[in-house]
């Protein structure tokens, strides 16, 4: 199981800015420009950007902080969702390598790479309300959702005739930048910034989409399977990679973010794993013992109330709470007692009831409890020197 944290070098109490620094720092060391040829460090290269996916991600981290790398393999899209290449990295965190890698004018030479095209989609955040019931087994739901979707019409290009009536830009031969080069008494100074003709993109549409005006998208809804592990939590967030908006002309798709909501239940209430249920017995049923059928997420069970219950006492019925995530064990069901006392009765209830009243077993006082407790206090006055 990898540590993300100390892949990176941070302690878990690390700021979000410690993170980014020690992760661009790591990436710099490892940097297959810098190291080429060497296995070794491109898979420390590709740790590190897996590690800083997680821990750069706010909702991200505290899901890894809580459940550790399992919880967000169980989370489906929690995270991490891995690489498929070098470049890829690039594209997710161009904040720190900037658009082309950021270590070109480090290293000497450009980084050779297919550019992204378009621009990212936006996310989408839902809530998703589950029962008990489906958080303690897991479940599968299906929802629909608005977003943009790519234009069948060019394919999202954005382009008249679809992505072969791309043109690549001149301007910036493709690369999508634009660099200046300054002579500076330190030596020469490189500045790179986005293409102003094709916006960073690399290429150019002459002839826009008529169906969705260049934008390579248009308004859809689709029906989204959402596998939830048993065991979330209210509040919980399942994040789905690539489900969300899709992106401007052939850009990537954002993300669609689940919020879980835990409806509120009939009888049972919840403690992390556990589940709590009150109980009404009888008098007689508290005082013979009895065997009840209770409710449980699974259907009815037995469980055995004892000769001499007293109200208050809570009896666990073992594995019939909620699945914990990613564990294979299940949590308890607490059946706490209340002893239920009648409110109407008729005169010959009220002449039995007065006939036992009548017996010293029935006065609490006279109790076995109670005469050993007032015993150990006559015993620790009569030995006392007060």
């Amino acid at each position: 199981m990898s540590d993300y944290y100390q892949i990176l070098g941070v302690s878990r109490s690390a700021s979000a800015d410690e993170i980014k620094k020690a992760y661009r720092k790591k990436a710099l060391k490892n940097h297959p420009d810098r190291n080429p040829g060497d296995k070794a460090a491109e898979t420390r290269f590709k740790e590190a950007a897996v590690a800083y996916e997680v821990l750069g991600d706010q909702e991200k981290r505290d899901l890894y902080d809580r459940y550790g790398e399992a919880g967000l393999r169980e989370a489906k899209g929690g995270g991490p969702q891995g690489f498929s290449d070098v470049n890829d990295i690039f594209s997710a965190f161009s904040d720190i390598f900037g658009r082309s890698g950021g270590f070109e004018d480090i290293f000497g030479g450009r980084r050779q790479q297919t550019r992204e095209r378009g621009q990212r989609g936006g996310t989408i955040k839902i809530q998703l309300a589950l029962t008990l019931e489906e958080i303690a087994e897991g479940t599968e739901k299906r929802v629909s959702i608005r977003r943009l979707e790519p234009c069948r019409s060019c394919e999202g290009s954005g382009a008249k005739g679809g992505p072969s009536q791309l043109k690549h830009c001149n301007d910036c031969n493709g690369t999508g930048e634009e660099r200046r080069v300054r002579q500076t008494p330190l030596g020469q100074f490189v500045s790179v910034s986005e293409c102003r003709k094709c916006y960073g993109e690399g290429q150019t549409i002459e002839k826009k989409c008529p169906e969705c005006r260049g934008e390579g998208r248009l308004d859809g809804e689709s029906s989204i399977k959402i596998a939830v592990p048993a065991g979330v939590e209210d509040g919980m967030v399942v994040n789905m990679r690539g489900k969300g908006h899709s992106g401007a002309r052939g850009g990537r798709s954002g993300d669609l973010m689940i919020e879980i909501r835990e409806k509120a239940h009939d009888y049972f209430i919840r403690r992390d794993s556990d589940i709590l249920y009150n109980m009404e017995i009888s008098f007689l049923d508290a005082a013979l013992g009895a065997e009840i059928e209770v409710p449980t997420l699974t259907g009815r069970a037995s469980i055995k109330i004892a000769p001499g219950t007293q109200s208050g006492k809570v009896l666990r019925m073992q594995g019939k709470g909620l699945g914990r995530l990613q564990r294979s064990e299940r949590g308890d069901q607490l059946v706490k007692i209340h002893v239920w006392t009648p409110q109407n009765l008729s005169d010959s209830d009220r002449k039995v009831l007065a006939k036992l009243r009548e017996s010293e077993i029935f006065n609490p006082a006279n109790s076995d409890r109670n005469r050993s407790f007032f015993s150990k206090v006559k015993d620790v006055f009569a030995n006392s020197d007060v």
